[in-house]
């Protein structure tokens, strides 16, 4: 249809299998990553095959955490990619399952679209995945469950899945990768379509903007990139427990994170790496770079500014991540 499209896809162990004539996935992590290196290729050159037929080229993507974790490579992948678009390249993201270990994984593919998503300034995020869309219940178990058109980022009913979805609901990831992904991108300002991978010309209907589907409605306001890089390319080292007078500084008033506010520390971190935010029930309400390191705030918590040099977290590196901030 003439859009600028990257797709991200996994599918290099499983492609490597049949070539060193193994029939089962390796367990342990050299196994996967052997398989990995063998099967990318195979992969890439399959990609190739059927995108040229259509007379398109397609490129290869290889990314990992600590890669978006930098904002200096951050900002390189977004540039690549973004030449990539406009030479009319279509990139194959995937993660760097050669060299990749647990402590670098991004975890998921739907999550990893997400952040693509907001890497690229996409228009839509089109998860697609082995059912019609999202349930208000698992529809395996449950007669009443029925197929959800259209929600908002902040519904509760998102929550609910979120907490319930398990694997193999709605593919490899799970309901919950796919809500989480969803609301990732809907900070984005980037509206999600989440629909099943075997209707026929289903990317191309939710482009148009036909009824396929769940359509997750996104935030009117999206953050800006730095702030989206925090909140979502930028792993977390620890969290920050606030009091209520705190957590209401942030949300409501824009305020910086004191350290007089701070009533629990969890982790071990720097100055200058990313934690979470936390209120005293426990709810996620934002993520920033530290101002501190962990042992400083440790020793610092209810004193002010001034007698431990300097916040918590600045508001300029502070993402308040609830529906209404």
């Amino acid at each position: 249809m003439g859009h600028p499209t990257v797709l991200v896809s996994s599918g290099a162990v499983a492609a490597g299998l049949p070539a060193m004539g193994l029939t089962e996935r390796p367990r342990d992590l050299p196994g996967l990553q052997v398989a990995a290196a063998v099967g990318q290729s195979r992969l890439m050159e399959r990609y190739g095959s059927l995108f040229g037929e259509r007379g398109r080229v397609v490129g290869q993507v290889l990314l990992t955490r600590d890669v978006l974790a930098q904002r200096e490579q951050y900002l390189h992948a977004r540039d690549a990619l973004e030449r990539m678009l406009s030479l009319g390249v279509v990139p194959i993201v995937n993660e760097n399952d050669t060299v990749v270990v647990d402590e670098l994984k991004l975890g998921d593919n739907d999550r990893l679209a997400a952040i693509v998503a907001h890497l690229v300034d996409a228009g839509m995020l089109v998860i697609l995945t082995d059912t019609e869309g999202l349930y208000s219940g698992d529809p395996r178990i449950s007669d009443d469950a029925a197929l959800l058109s259209a929600v908002r980022h902040t519904d509760e009913i998102l929550d609910e899945l979120r907490r319930t979805g398990s694997a193999g609901a709605l593919g490899s990831g799970g309901v919950a990768t796919k809500v989480s992904a969803a609301r990732m991108a809907a900070w984005s300002g980037v509206p999600t379509v989440i629909a099943s991978a075997s209707e026929a010309g289903v990317a191309r209907r939710a482009v148009r903007g036909d009824d396929v589907g769940t359509w997750v409605t996104p935030r009117e306001a999206k953050l800006g990139s730095r702030k989206l890089w925090i909140a979502f390319g930028m792993p977390s080292h620890g969290t920050l427990s606030v009091d209520d007078g705190a957590a209401n500084a942030l949300t409501d008033r824009g305020k910086s994170l004191l350290a007089v506010g701070v009533v629990g520390v969890t982790g071990h971190f720097e100055a200058g790496d990313a934690v979470e935010v936390r209120n005293a029930s426990g709810n996620l309400i934002g993520k920033g770079i530290a101002g501190l390191s962990s042992d400083e705030l440790l020793t610092s918590m209810g004193l002010h500014s001034a007698d431990v040099g300097g916040e918590a977290i600045h508001r300029d590196d502070l993402v308040v991540l609830v529906a209404d901030a």
